[in-house]
């Protein structure tokens, strides 16, 4: 039996990536060296390649590259545009997703690129046409558009369709949820298990997460920033589907997308606090420094001895590096997920703004990146 060709348009390679792993800093944190450099892209254009150089003159890959297994995710590009999919979700021809890239599109700065969001200066119009070509190069155009209004929290709702097609939001967590007369509702995740509906996160640096249960045909997805970790909002996520559609956490996929990493996520004393009063393991989410009682012991000789009078010597907040990533991975492992069913895409999108909108990086009107999943009407059962 002849063996099926590779799709062009899809790649494994990511642009960039080096496949020996970075160098650590002492104090385990990642180091983020300064972009330089130029080199040529599998996605048919020339895309900044960061990279530092050593005392010697060699190259060292950027943070985002550290142990990058390239098989994870694959980079599609069609029409001009380009956009990530999880290796493992595509298996299933029923399910679409993808998680966008700034790649194409007609919107300008301080939103170049394929914005997907109504950022604050961004023409209406503009993000309209990026959607529409998006959803077409994806063969989701016939889908409805699920989205949220964002606001950081852990509500969740469930997506399903009313008479003559439209929409209806039923927050989850309550006996007997009516549709949500506000729409879109505020949130930070959907879920669904009906065909033809396209659920929706936007995102700029907070990590998106795609859940799929290929069992029982349901999908996830959802916005998880700092606040929405501290939330629990993935935990949540995963309890909905088990309670709504019967999913069995271990049989679970989970996707996490490009999102801002450690070496760019500086957080101050406050995060810290609030991670480590609701989670016992909250040190495996950061950099140096591991707790705030440590932090301001270290600072502690420096008050005792003081050049000038202490209330009048300026003391810096202590701050450390957030890991969303493991943030997520420890509540997907709490809500009883296999570890081995989580795909990684190992970006940051602070230190690779060539491909991703950074609010970090960029200020507060650069574009939003979309994360999306939903299932084929039309796949066979």
């Amino acid at each position: 039996m002849a063996s099926a060709r590779p799709d062009p348009s899809v790649s494994t390679e990511v642009p960039g990536a080096q496949r020996r792993p970075i160098p650590r800093a002492r104090d385990g944190c990642t180091p983020r060296p300064a972009p330089q450099g130029g080199a040529q892209s599998r996605l048919g254009g020339s895309l900044p390649l960061s990279t530092d150089r050593g005392a010697r003159g060699r190259v060292r890959p950027l943070c985002y590259i550290h142990l990058l297994g390239p098989r994870a995710f694959q980079i599609v590009s069609r029409g001009g545009l380009a956009w990530l999919k999880c290796a493992k979700f595509s298996r299933y021809r029923w399910l679409l997703h993808a998680f966008s890239t700034r790649q194409g599109g007609v919107s300008r700065a301080p939103a170049a690129g394929l914005n997907l969001g109504f950022t604050d200066g961004e023409q209406r119009a503009r993000v309209e046409q990026n959607r529409r070509f998006f959803f077409a190069q994806l063969g989701a155009a016939s889908f409805a558009l699920a989205s949220l209004r964002q606001i950081h929290s852990p509500h969740v709702y469930q997506v399903t369709r009313a008479a003559g097609g439209r929409l209806e939001y039923r927050f989850c967590g309550i006996p007997f949820p009516e549709p949500c007369p506000e729409t879109p509702p505020a949130g930070d995740a959907l879920l669904t298990d009906e065909p033809g509906i396209l659920l929706s996160v936007r995102s700029a640096d907070c990590l998106p997460v795609v859940l799929v249960d290929s069992q029982r045909r349901a999908v996830a997805v959802i916005h998880a920033g700092w606040r929405g970790l501290l939330a629990r909002v993935i935990e949540k996520t995963v309890g909905e589907m088990r309670r709504l559609f019967g999913s069995e956490p271990p049989r679970l996929l989970a996707a996490l997308g490009p999102s801002i990493r450690t070496c760019c996520y500086e957080v101050g004393e406050e995060v810290l606090e609030a991670f480590h009063g609701r989670f016992p393991q909250a040190e495996k989410f950061f950099c140096q420094p591991p707790n705030p009682s440590r932090a301001w012991a270290e600072r502690a000789p420096a008050f005792l001895l003081p050049a000038r009078p202490p209330a009048r010597e300026p003391r810096a907040a202590p701050t450390a590096h957030l890991d969303l990533v493991a943030g997520a991975q420890e509540q997907l492992r709490n809500a009883a997920l296999n570890l081995r069913n989580v795909s990684v895409a190992d970006f940051c999108t602070a230190c690779r703004t060539d491909l991703f909108f950074s609010h970090r990086k960029e200020g507060r009107r650069t574009g939003r990146s979309m994360a999306v999943v939903g299932i084929r009407p039309d796949a066979p059962r």
